[in-house]
């Protein structure tokens, strides 16, 4: 039965679409008057970017005199892009309003043809309703996230629920008490921490088939985002243990290791190494991108079969996630569109020169890094890499070094995790999809405009 409100929403769809093709149509004209007599200074303001972006490339893979210089000539193109933008002769005025248009054009596309929110939801949270846990058992890591279990009181909030809190104490096994728990007679397990234990618990919870619940305690909580939770409401997640909606996700491992997440091999892995990392991430990275990009660099002895077969020894970085990332940035931004599809996503890049970078990092910032030409993207259920030695890696988050070779399998189905009610149960990977299915097909745009669909 569809509500009045959904139905009015349809009625204005076709006028919302037409209103989208007006805008654009605005803005294109606009465009061709804003830039007609300017395009040489378009051209120059793409060369002074690529020289920028070379010269970055510089000053982050040399030390000493030549990264002041990288920085210097970056410095230097950027500089004299801004007096480009200032002495051209655009009227602002115009090129505002023709960003305006297109975001208003974008918007009213995005309205037109957007999926119903009901449908959307529901096919997010493929799944069955049920009732409350008996004996709901969470696990809470009180040093995650900068101490959230205290901030938010999740341990008083689990009573308060009936749920039982276990505190992780320093010297106690996670991988025990999770045990323990399902020993005892827990019907729901959950864990309040970050991703590395988020895993360890599920995996626990999926060897006896108990229900598991996420409980975003951690400091990114990318686990908790991906299956569509609010990481701000740190409290609410707490309502799976209530009436909740019940679905099956996937779980991926690496020889025995169980990750909930990703492993990344290469440059992040070896960065992940360092002790000075956690404490300065940037300034770590940057003080040891020089010895593993530069001209002087060993290759990684990292060896596997890509996806049409051939042989390759190396690879700047390979990241190997379960489920496929949406891959547009590699910017620490990347999600999953879904937790079921039974499939590793593989990542490879390779970086051999600084054309390579410049192309990297244009690309990067339109969002389109999946187009670099360095870069190889594939599904499989299992996948290996070899070494001559132990492999440095880093398993959602947490470095360790693993005897080679590294065995990666898929695991489907494997985890019963419990969303609480409230849930949006869409993360923003599904959500880009199914925006970027709206904004780009302008046929079915049309169709809408025209009253056909």
């Amino acid at each position: 039965m569809v509500s009045p409100q959904m139905s009015d929403r349809h009625r204005r769809r076709p006028w919302a679409a037409r209103a989208a093709f007006l805008l654009f149509t605005a803005a294109l004209f606009v465009a061709v008057g804003v830039f007609y007599e300017s395009l040489d200074r378009l051209i120059i303001a793409i060369l002074e970017i690529s020289i920028a972006a070379a010269a970055v490339f510089v000053a982050i893979t040399r030390r000493g005199w030549k990264r002041f210089v990288g920085w210097a000539v970056a410095a230097g193109a950027l500089s004299l892009l801004v007096l480009l933008v200032i002495d051209v002769p655009l009227d602002l005025g115009l090129i505002l309003l023709m960003g305006g248009l297109v975001y208003l054009g974008a918007n009213a596309a995005r309205y037109a043809l957007r999926l119903d929110a009901m449908t959307l939801e529901m096919s997010a949270l493929a799944g069955v309703v049920v009732g409350p846990a008996q004996h709901g058992v969470l696990i809470m890591n009180p040093g995650s996230g900068g101490g959230k279990v205290a901030e938010f009181d999740l341990e008083g909030e689990a009573r308060r629920r009936g749920i039982r809190p276990v505190v992780l104490n320093p010297g106690d096994d996670l991988r025990l008490l999770a045990e323990a728990a399902i020993q005892e007679g827990a019907d729901v397990l959950g864990m309040a921490g970050g991703d590395g234990s988020q895993a360890l618990v599920a995996s626990v919870a999926s060897l006896s088939d108990v229900a598991y619940v996420c409980v975003p305690a951690g400091t990114r909580n990318h686990f908790a985002q991906d299956l569509g939770l609010d990481r701000t409401n740190v409290v609410g997640a707490l309502d799976a243990f209530t009436d909740a909606v019940e679905r099956r996700i996937d779980l991926a491992k690496v020889g025995d290791r169980v990750f909930v997440n990703n492993v990344s091999l290469g440059v992040y892995a070896r960065v992940l190494q360092s002790d000075e990392y956690r404490a300065a991430k940037r300034q770590t990275a940057l003080a040891m991108l020089p010895d593993l990009l530069g001209p002087e660099a060993e290759s990684f002895d990292l060896s596997f079969d890509g996806p049409d077969g051939v042989g390759y020894p190396t690879a700047h970085v390979i990241l190997v996630s379960n489920n496929p990332y949406q891959l547009t940035q590699i910017g620490g931004r990347a999600t999953r569109a879904q937790m079921d599809s039974g499939l590793l996503g593989i990542v490879t890049m390779r970086i051999d020169d600084p054309s390579y970078v410049v192309e990297m990092v244009a690309l990067e910032t339109a969002g389109q890094i999946a187009r670099f030409r360095g870069l190889m993207e594939w599904t499989d259920s299992t996948f290996t890499v070899d070494s001559g030695k132990p492999i440095e890696v880093g398993i959602d988050g947490e470095a360790l070094v693993l005897e080679q070779p590294l065995q990666f399998l898929a695991m489907p189905s494997a985890l019963r995790v419990r969303l609480p009610p409230h849930a949006g149960g869409l993360s923003p990977a599904a959500i880009a999809d199914a925006s970027r299915m709206s904004i780009d097909n302008f046929g079915r745009l049309w169709a809408v405009a025209r009253g056909r669909i």
